[in-house]
């Protein structure tokens, strides 16, 4: 017995494992030069979708990018090969935002698009060729196979607004059974800039527009509280670095002011939020915690996004977009872009259990 009393105080406590780190997006592979803009969904029956867009000419925002998918159905162990939704020449596709309807199964995907020539400061300016449209595919099939997109610009997007992004992340359902997915725009010549929802009543037929949060906002994402209230955690211009909060008391259809989450760092740059299952779950929060695109750490809050209890690094070096879901055996999982020199070398997928989140560094 004395043996045994001995060996265990020579354990010391148990922890958590590390997390399990793999990319499965790298720069330069697959026929395209450079993955960004990372969205990490599970379906109801198990299977992982990670997607993201496919640049193919160079690392930036314009020119020939594709959507582009891979599946998992075994938890992200592995993973199947680079398969294109939405492939539209040398035109840009991109924003994937998806969101899954719990009663139905399938698999929205919220996209934009605009020609391959139309760079974003002309599309802000209001000097680019055609202008910044929103689309909509489905999935009945857990990502094997993809409706052809269809174009909702004038139900979501007014005609004064140039610039317009969905997500970047993913969507939510609420209990009411409500599709909300976050989004940002521009207008006035990149003067007004705010983010803002749309949603559907109606199992992803149709989308409308919902509330608008701002100023000063940009690329968001949403979290229904357990009172049913909707936060919305938003990219911000402001030289405070630090996310901007708005709620909404109606399912995103309005949204109050905006105020600053003074625990919550950042480069401007895109964030994740999530909440996790069952009574008491809590809820996650990850971006590159730093004034630069570095330090991706993941925070979970216990009182519904009001403090920050913990927070763990995933990576010290160059990090930028992320996307948190839960996996089908209850760990999390967080796709995101890393690298060693620059984030964007790949788009890599992290699993951790929760109990690794509430170890003390």
């Amino acid at each position: 017995m004395l043996r045994l009393l001995l060996l265990l105080l020579l354990a010391g406590p148990a922890f958590a494992a590390d997390p399990v780190q793999t990319p499965i997006f790298v720069a330069g592979q697959d026929g395209y030069n450079t993955f960004r803009i990372p969205a990490l969904i599970v379906t109801p029956k198990g299977t992982v979708l990670a997607f993201c867009e496919g640049r193919k000419a160079g690392r930036g925002d314009a020119g020939n990018i594709d959507i582009v998918l891979k599946r998992s159905t075994d938890g992200g162990k592995t993973w199947g090969r680079v398969e294109p939704v939405w492939d539209d020449g040398d035109n840009t596709c991109g924003n994937p935002s998806p969101v899954v309807d719990a009663k139905t199964g399938t698999v929205w995907l919220l996209l934009t698009h605009n020609l391959g020539t139309d760079t974003e400061s002309k599309i802000i300016a209001g000097t680019s060729q055609r202008g910044r449209t929103v689309w909509v595919t489905r999935s009945d099939d857990d990502g094997v196979t993809w409706a052809k997109p269809t174009e909702i610009t004038k139900d979501v997007k007014k005609p004064e607004w140039t610039w317009y992004a969905t997500g970047p992340g993913v969507g939510i359902q609420l209990k009411s059974g409500r599709l909300l997915i976050p989004c940002d725009y521009k207008a006035d010549k990149g003067k007004v800039r705010e983010s803002h929802t749309i949603y559907s009543d109606d199992g992803g037929k149709t989308w409308q527009l919902g509330g608008i949060a701002g100023p000063d906002a940009n690329e968001c994402q949403a979290v229904e509280l357990a009172d049913g209230t909707v936060l919305l955690n938003m990219r911000t211009y402001r030289t405070t670095n630090r996310r901007l909060v708005a709620i909404s008391k109606d399912g995103g259809q309005t949204f109050g002011p905006t105020v600053e989450d003074a625990t919550l760092i950042e480069p401007a740059c895109q964030g994740s939020i999530l909440r996790l299952p069952g009574a008491g779950g809590g809820i996650l929060f990850s971006n590159p915690a730093s004034k630069k695109r570095e330090k991706l750490t993941v925070r979970l809050s216990t009182d519904e996004a009001k403090t920050w209890a913990s927070a763990k690094e995933l990576h010290a070096g160059p990090a930028a977009y992320s996307c948190l879901t839960v996996l089908p055996n209850g760990d999390i999982g967080c796709l995101y872009e890393r690298g060693e020199k620059n984030p964007y070398e790949t788009i890599t997928f992290a699993t951790f259990p929760r109990s690794w989140l509430a170890e003390k560094p």
